[in-house]
């Protein structure tokens, strides 16, 4: 068996994987706020609608690792400018999304698509990587910050209504 791993941009072609892959993040978020993530499921098509918007456009990117023959983890980023007078004019590129596969941990694929998307950033001028985690997900945000990934910011929410 061929254990290398290989990195590329991910294309439309891979969406399915992505939704597979991407149950991985489903199960994660939905154990820690079910009030906010819908559930796993095995009709991965349901979220091609959410992954789609990553593939084939400007200003966006997938980068997907295989080991071998399987699909073992992805990353989605996308390129946005700060527009607004009260802020310095940059290029940002924000990380959506990071999904390893569980058999894979602790071989350094996350930190290997990380560090694709800051290629991907640079090579497109971006001044700055951003990225949200939640609290919950200690494993996540202790990579980030090995990365070099600082908190800069608090997200707050209020429910105003039941589910």
């Amino acid at each position: 068996m061929d254990d290398t791993t290989q990195y590329r941009i991910a294309t439309a072609e891979d969406a399915l994987i992505v939704c597979e892959l991407g149950q991985i993040l489903n199960a994660v978020h939905h154990a820690a706020r079910p009030d906010i993530y819908t559930a796993t499921t095995e009709d991965f098509a349901r979220d091609l609608p959410h992954w789609m918007n990553y593939f084939d456009k400007p200003g966006q990117v997938v980068f997907i690792a295989h080991v071998g023959q399987q699909p073992a983890g992805f990353i989605a980023a996308s390129l946005s400018a700060s527009t607004s007078p009260l802020m310095q004019p940059m290029n940002i590129v924000r990380i959506g999304s990071v999904c390893v596969a569980e058999a894979f941990w602790g071989k350094g694929i996350g930190r290997q698509l990380m560090e694709r998307v800051k290629g991907w950033a640079i090579e497109h001028n971006a001044q700055e990587l951003r990225l949200s985690v939640w609290p919950f997900n200690e494993r996540a945000a202790r990579m980030y910050a090995e990365f070099g990934f600082e908190s800069r910011t608090v997200d707050m929410g209020m429910r105003l209504s039941p589910v």
